[in-house]
């Protein structure tokens, strides 16, 4: 058995960023960048006004109150032509270009206007009020460094940009594939002994959630030739992903069948609970990543390497926000040589500290504790006993690459 460590850096090594493709930015949301994006304008495009009211002097303001002669107006989406004088002002709403010779804005709030004049009661700086010429970004500037996530507000941004065009990775194919002759489909016809399989599309919508595009090459019974026929199915996807059938039985094809004809492997064994039975290498040169059949311990395991594997291949930085610490609001137990992943739910304490609760029953076939929980609690190999109150790493069981 190797560590959860080295197995997350096996895997790591052996995937490669995805190619770029060129998408409309109404197709990017949830994309990664390729390359740096420059934007195509400078933004604002001169000095604009931040609020109502009107374009002065500074210097005019010196002494007040003081009554100044409005020579024009400078509403958003125009410019006033003339240029400021000393006792003059021009009427500017917000996003209005100041007019030359004006170097700040008196609110609307500060004035009393009397026909063509305005009396002002109260000073103001030179740049008050006023938005340099790309004060936000400029023409030529690299603004979103490659590798960043398109979200919301990053989209809002190359927007403002004017770029209607992105380079962004493309999305890695990911084929699935589950195997057993005890698992149907959901709503089909089930047997006495047959379950339903839920790692399938589990598995699809992981990868959806986390940028890839997801295959699903449906169940393969405990046959050598119908998996190898459905295995040759997979053939141009960026990364095989096959669950059941990888510990040591005798009906475990993906281990036994695929393992003595051509599939290079690099390991299936991890010191981890749950997810233990986890291979990895590649057939005919492409990954392959065989999860557990026990749907928890799928889930867990595509959290905790299939998720860097789609990040590794979207050429994005893990996630800091998925690892957090939070203290324990019940006392554990000493662990093993396996590093524990438990489900546990998230609070925030009365002082504010976050504080982990985690469930008392922690058996792999519980699917419906893992819905119910917000995070794994992460215990190391050979982790002493921990008191209620110690911090513990936790693995918050949220989202997917879209988010604000």
């Amino acid at each position: 058995m190797i560590s959860v460590e080295e197995a997350e850096g096996r895997i790591l090594a052996a995937l490669d960023e995805m190619p770029a493709e060129t998408v409309s930015l109404a197709q990017a949301l949830g994309r990664v960048s390729a390359c740096e994006v420059v934007s195509r304008l400078t933004q604002p495009p001169a000095d604009v006004s931040a609020m109502d009211g009107y374009a002065v002097r500074a210097d005019d303001l010196a002494q007040v109150p003081v009554d100044l002669q409005v020579i024009g107006e400078a509403p958003a989406g125009t410019a006033f032509t003339g240029r400021v004088s000393t006792g003059q002002a021009v009427r500017i709403f917000t996003g209005g270009p100041v007019p030359d010779g004006a170097d700040a804005i008196v609110i609307q709030e500060n004035v009393e206007r009397n026909g063509e004049r305005i009396t002002v009661r109260e000073s103001v700086a030179a740049g008050t009020y006023v938005r340099p010429a790309g004060l936000d970004f400029t023409a030529g500037e690299p603004v979103i460094p490659a590798g960043t996530l398109f979200d919301v507000r990053t989209l809002g941004l190359a927007a403002a940009m004017n770029v209607p065009w992105l380079s962004v990775r493309r999305k890695p194919r990911i084929a699935i594939l589950a195997t057993g002759d005890e698992i149907v489909m959901p709503g089909d016809p089930l047997g006495a002994h047959q379950i339903v399989s839920s790692n399938g599309l589990a598995l699809c919508a992981f990868i959806s959630a986390f940028g890839g595009e997801p295959v699903n090459l449906g169940i393969a019974p405990d046959d050598p030739a119908a998996l190898e026929a459905l295995i040759a199915a997979a053939a141009g996807a960026d990364l095989i992903v096959t669950s059941g059938g990888a510990s040591v039985g005798d009906r475990d094809l993906v281990s036994k069948v695929l393992g003595e004809k051509r599939m290079e492997v690099a390991f299936w064994k991890i010191a981890m609970r749950p997810g233990k039975p986890l291979i990895f290498g590649r057939i005919d040169g492409t990954p392959l990543l065989g999860m557990p059949g026990n749907p928890v311990s799928a889930i867990v395991c595509s959290l905790v390497f299939l998720r860097p594997a789609l990040y590794r291949m979207l050429g994005l930085a893990n996630d800091p926000d998925l690892n957090l610490r939070a203290e324990l609001e019940t006392p554990l137990p000493r662990n093993d040589h396996r590093q524990d992943y438990l489900r546990a739910n998230l609070a925030t304490g009365p002082d504010g500290p976050l504080r982990v609760r985690p469930f008392a029953r922690q058996d792999s076939s519980m699917l419906r504790t893992l819905s119910h929980a917000d995070c794994l609690i992460v215990r190391p190999p050979f982790a002493e006993a921990a008191d209620a109150g110690t911090s513990v790493e936790v693995l918050p069981l949220r989202g997917g690459l879209i988010r604000i």
